[in-house]
């Protein structure tokens, strides 16, 4: 494909910049966890259901570990105990503190308690690993659509309806399937159980609809002959927990960013930067690819110009998702086609955004976003700025391709609309397959001087947050014109400090030797 001439010098100068913001950010949360860590090591031992007020048992189990003030020393190791000490399962011990008819406490062998744990660790490790080798073994079998892969959203509120039109989607050609998540289920503190019907805007995330929604997927993968993929919301103040149900459920994508939740949610940020951690850890070795938000920023600044934002940012997540143990094929790194399209030249300064990302990022598996912010309801307009964004997209060889709907801002878009959306971007995609191959950016080109620009004055931004931290950087509304402050937001009472001894199973089992190795601090005492 063409390439824009960019200082390379430049690149690995704010990536660096980067690496040291992400890894200031990890050591500083390192003497803490979150109650939603902690239920996520519950659900990955094997605590399921609710109580008999329809209250989830890991919250059960955790509310309970506060009150006799034995959260921080980490859930697994204390449950493990109480399991081989009653000769009960993980479930049982779960419904016999909710019953109250067991009271937990620190383990009398702390080696042994974590030995225990280790061993029911591994055998969810091991559930995972299959699952993940299962996509594998599929896709091998099947196929899979060719990249920029069609991207496309369900959003009926009804799992059972949303099931009806990701069929029907996936037969007209769509390769990845996203379920919306119901309006504001990112500030539940918990995760509702069951099949759901009655989601507003959205359908809530849920481990019973992930299950109905891939074997759905599954079933429907076989009859068109590739492999259909499932994406949901990693995100939110139970973040980690939907990561362990996505792994266990096999779902392929997680929006799953590190910042998106303390800017545009106001979680706390603390809780935020810990959470996000552990969802990643468990999505990287579920072989889940990530998609971060930078997209977001976009619809709050200007496009033109806070470009640059969205690159600092990229940078960022990247580190985040490095030090959970992500590869590059599994970051979905977020960007947006989002200028206003009376501004001149508008198409150059969004092909040289998307060509920049590109080439920074050139074994990510970049997620590009529609024009949402500058759509009017006029949908013949709209399905012109539709086209100018899957132009760009399979120029600049996108790997996640979000269909633009000419009916956005109207309404949440009818399956025909789908439908016609899918048929813009395949026709594009098609009659414009190998235009990436045979056309060049002219050297100190309008292009290549705005990449150029937008690149300068990342690696500016990224060496001012290294000077005054992340934290601070997000107070002062770097990103996307918001400010936020580190003991704000929802969520900041469910920041554990750990005591000496936590203990957490997961993270040696999960992460790789090396990775691990530079890491365990944060999870062993």
């Amino acid at each position: 494909m063409p390439q824009l001439h960019l200082d390379q010098t430049q690149i690995d100068r704010a990536r660096n910049s980067a690496r040291r913001i992400a890894r200031r950010v990890f050591d500083d949360m390192a003497q803490f966890t979150t109650t939603t860590v902690e239920r996520a090591t519950l659900r990955l031992l094997g605590v399921d259901g609710v109580d008999e007020n329809g209250i989830p048992l890991p919250n059960r189990v955790v509310s309970h570990l506060q009150e006799h003030y034995l959260l921080q020393y980490g859930a697994a190791p204390i449950l493990a105990s109480a399991m081989k000490e009653h000769g009960y399962t993980a479930q049982q011990v779960a419904e016999a503190v909710a019953g109250g008819r067991l009271t937990l406490a620190r383990p009398k062998d702390e080696a042994a308690a974590r030995n225990a744990a280790d061993v029911h660790a591994r055998v969810m490790c091991e559930h995972i690993a299959a699952q993940r080798a299962l996509r594998d073994a599929t896709i091998k079998s099947l196929g899979e659509g060719k990249a920029p892969w069609l991207y496309l959203i369900v959003a009926t509120g009804n799992i059972h309806e949303d099931v009806a039109q990701a069929r029907a989607a996936a037969e007209q050609g769509a390769d990845i399937i996203a379920v919306i998540r119901s309006t504001g289920q990112s500030l539940l503190d918990y995760v509702p159980y069951g099949a759901t019907t009655e989601g507003f805007g959205g359908t809530y995330a849920t481990q019973e609809n992930f299950r109905l929604m891939r074997a759905a997927l599954d079933e429907v993968g076989a009859k068109v002959g590739r492999y259909i993929r499932l994406t949901n919301y990693c995100s939110g103040l139970c973040m980690p927990e939907i990561a362990a149900m996505g792994a266990m459920e096999r779902l392929d994508m997680m929006l799953n960013d590190s910042m998106y939740g303390i800017i545009f949610r106001d979680i706390n940020m603390q809780r935020t930067f810990i959470d996000q951690f552990f969802s990643r850890m468990v999505n990287a070795y579920a072989g889940i690819v990530i998609n971060t938000g930078e997209d977001n920023y976009l619809t709050t600044a200007d496009a033109f110009e806070a470009a640059h934002t969205v690159l600092a940012s990229q940078l960022i997540n990247e580190q985040f998702a490095e030090l959970s143990g992500l590869k590059p094929e599994q970051m979905g790194l977020g960007h947006a086609f989002e200028i206003h399209p009376e501004l001149e030249n508008g198409f150059l300064w969004e092909l040289a955004h998307a060509q920049l990302v590109r080439q920074v990022f050139p074994d990510a598996s970049l997620k590009y976003m529609p024009p949402t912010k500058h759509m009017t309801g006029n949908i013949f307009k709209g399905q012109v700025q539709d086209t100018l964004f899957n132009i760009v997209s399979t120029v600049t060889q996108q790997n996640i391709h979000l269909l633009g709907m000419m009916t956005e801002a109207i309404h949440t878009p009818f399956i025909q609309d789908r439908f016609l959306a899918i048929q813009n971007a395949k026709y594009v995609f098609g009659t414009m397959k190998d235009l990436h191959s045979e056309i060049e950016f002219k050297r100190g080109g309008l292009i290549e001087q705005r990449a150029q620009a937008v690149l300068a004055q990342a690696d500016a931004m990224l060496a001012e947050i290294e000077a005054i931290s992340l934290t601070s950087a997000i107070g002062k509304g770097m990103f996307a014109e918001i400010s936020r402050t580190p003991t704000g937001g929802k969520g900041l009472d469910g920041v554990i400090t750990k005591a000496d001894t936590y203990y957490n199973p997961f993270p040696q089992l999960m992460l790789c030797p090396q990775l691990f190795s530079t890491v365990q601090g944060v999870f062993h005492a």
